[in-house]
């Protein structure tokens, strides 16, 4: 990607790799699993042709952001990562008191918590795939989907440190990444313990070889633990939460969910986002959006619409 500047900032005890495009109001570019700052690069190119500067860090674990210790999985929470991006705009914003912020999947999950923690840091928001939900006091997410799908759900098997990272490694990291962003199918992600996926499936048409090799080479080099960790570390999220019991969002917001989305097709899902609990949790909401025939991967799947509906949004502040 021509004209990216790369650079590694240390910041709350990390090393973090950072992507960056364009001049002008800052567009911090949070990604998810099994992702990097690539995901976003259609939308850096976008916004820094229409007068933003596009941040796309390598998360905590991540790419080549470095220094967060992989074997323990308790420094993988959303306050660490949330701690990360606040240091990070510190470090190369400190003239902006407030920034916007895109995320996805879990990406919008730290987005989400970024703006309950810190809403005086955040102009607006655009979140993809994950749209935001209130603790639910009597049972962590983790006992949640377990008792909705079963110990093969994938976020029950990310659990035990090294099973899955096994199982990966038997499958090889092409196929493990060519299969995670092909996955189209509305219902649960099981992965049996032994069986793989079940399924090889073909690239997906919007990741040309050269993305593909992008993935592949940097997760052969990292691993998927630094990922993975972000799942092992949903039980203590919950615990660390407590204090934010029913809190809200309090920042303009737009939300953008695939039709296809396994995320949307949780049970309980689509009622939240359109019956107004999702409304009631973030006052500030002001568009939710269905892309017809999208699934999960929808800033890399659909950049054209993702970069028009971003912008739409940010240019009215």
């Amino acid at each position: 990607m021509e004209n990216i500047e790369h650079k590694i900032i240390p910041v709350n005890g990390i090393k973090m790799h950072v992507a960056e495009l364009g001049k002008g109001p800052l567009v911090l570019f949070v990604h998810g699993f099994p992702e990097l700052w690539y995901s976003w690069r259609h939308q850096m190119v976008f916004l820094a042709a229409h007068g933003y500067r596009a941040v796309a860090p390598d998360m905590r674990g991540y790419g080549e952001t470095t220094g967060a210790p992989l074997d323990d999985p308790s420094k993988f929470t959303v306050l660490h990562l949330v701690g990360d991006l606040i240091l990070l705009l510190d470090a190369i914003a400190p003239g902006e008191e407030k920034v916007f912020v895109v995320g996805h999947d879990w990406g919008a999950l730290v987005a989400w918590h970024l703006c309950l923690y810190r809403p005086d840091r955040v102009k607006a928001l655009v979140n993809l795939s994950v749209a935001f939900y209130p603790r639910n006091p009597e049972v962590n997410p983790v006992e949640m989907f377990r008792g909705l799908y079963g110990d093969d759900h994938y976020i029950c098997r990310f659990q035990e440190p090294g099973d899955i990272e096994a199982e990966f490694a038997n499958i090889g990291v092409k196929e493990v990444v060519k299969n995670i962003f092909a996955f189209r199918t509305p219902g649960p992600f099981y992965f049996p313990k032994g069986k793989g996926f079940g399924y090889s499936l073909e690239r997906a048409p919007w990741l040309t070889e050269e993305d593909l090799d992008y993935y592949v080479s940097t997760f052969e080099q990292t691993g998927f633990t630094g990922g993975v960790n972000y799942y092992r570390a949903f039980g203590l999220n919950w615990e660390l939460n407590a204090p934010w019991s029913g809190a809200q969002v309090k920042v303009p917001a737009k939300f953008i969910v695939g039709e296809f989305d396994i995320t949307y097709h949780v049970p309980g899902t689509k009622d939240h986002i359109h019956k107004g609990g999702f409304k009631k949790f973030v006052p500030l909401l002001q568009e939710v959006v269905v892309l017809e025939g999208a699934a999960h991967f929808i800033n890399q799947e659909r950049p054209d619409e993702i970069n028009e509906h971003i912008y739409a949004f940010l240019k009215q502040f």
